[in-house]
């Protein structure tokens, strides 16, 4: 029994407790320092389920494909988060449909705090901080070049500031919705990388991927301004208490912080579009320079092809010059008599 306590508290959440509701009591789940004992868990089970798929799927495909240095890494980083998108959409889509969260959406701020959870929106939380913070380390087993480093920091360090933040300040069902909008663009990003490394020549899935990561932007900002702007100044206990898991809605009472925050978002959402603004006019420049340079290169061999030869006026016989009567035109010389 000591070691069955032991292993649950590896495996499953902590902190259950028992909530009275219509349907009678149900078994719901809060944070807590226990949380990181789990979490370090999910962190091996995340390094082995990706040591799993580069050998037995990535690095099969890489053999095929004989990729660059540089391409091998990006093909390795984008099919390991393929995967991972791909498996995180499925689930994050379950769990918002199943909890309601999409079909009514004032339950994203109505009843804030949401302090308790239900099991698959915590271990869903629980899981992706596992994930993120496994993806230190393989920086080192992947042998990832120090070039790359700095952005895939960055890119980390964003997802558990933002997973993170949702999860301790109790906004899980914003998190919820907003992470399922950022996986579905990234999904598409990185299977457009990967159909790019075996066909250079098929760019379709990225034109897809660009009208998914606008539509997903523009969802995102209109969640933010009507959960922030219009949602969380409408909740009935506006007092901070940190107790009961309420850490900031009384400052959405104040119009100048709650507009202040608005600003900083669409700042921020503005500068993500330059961004991929400024990517889909290089790689545009780029694809019709190659095809204006391809045009030229056609252009040039037809030309060369169409271009007369120029003939003898003879033609040849055993290696000697005849003329058209048969004849050598070279002058016999006269026998001296």
């Amino acid at each position: 029994q000591v070691t069955a306590k032991t292993a649950f508290l590896f495996i499953l959440p902590q902190y259950n407790v028992s909530v009275p509701s219509a349907e009678g009591e149900l078994v719901q789940y809060h944070y807590g320092l226990k949380d990181l004992v789990t979490i370090l868990f999910y962190i091996i089970i995340a390094i082995t389920l990706h040591a799993v798929v580069q050998e037995y799927a990535l690095d099969k495909i890489n053999r095929r494909l004989h990729l660059s240095k540089v391409k091998h890494s990006k093909f390795n980083e984008s099919g390991q988060l393929v995967a991972f998108h791909l498996t995180s959409v499925i689930w994050c889509l379950y769990v918002v449909v199943t909890e309601g969260y999409i079909s009514n959406p004032r339950s994203l701020w109505e009843n804030y705090p949401h302090v308790y959870l239900p099991f698959q929106v915590k271990f869903f939380y629980l899981c992706q901080l596992a994930y993120w913070l496994h993806a230190l380390p393989e920086l080192y087993f992947q042998k990832v070049r120090k070039e790359e480093i700095p952005r895939q920091l960055r890119c980390i360090t964003l997802y558990l500031v933002h997973i993170a933040g949702a999860y301790l300040l109790n906004l899980t069902r914003l998190g919820l919705i907003l992470l399922l909008l950022q996986y579905l663009a990234e999904f598409f990003f990185h299977m457009a990388r990967l159909v790019y490394f075996t066909d250079e020549n098929n760019e379709k899935l990225f034109n897809v991927w660009a009208v998914v990561f606008v539509v997903t932007r523009l969802f995102t900002l209109t969640l933010y301004i009507l959960v922030i702007g219009f949602g969380l100044p409408r909740v009935e206990s506006q007092a901070l208490d940190p107790e009961r898991g309420n850490f900031f809605s009384f400052l959405f009472n104040n119009i100048l912080f709650r507009m202040s925050v608005l600003l900083l978002v669409c700042l921020f959402q503005a500068s993500v579009m330059w961004r991929f603004i400024h990517f889909q006019l290089r790689r545009w420049r780029e694809y019709w320079n190659e095809q204006s340079s391809r045009k030229r290169a056609t252009a040039a061999s037809t030309k060369q092809q169409t271009k007369p030869l120029k003939r003898d006026s003879g033609y040849h016989e055993n290696g000697v010059v005849k003329a058209e009567n048969g004849t050598s035109p070279r002058t016999k010389k006269l026998k001296s008599p």
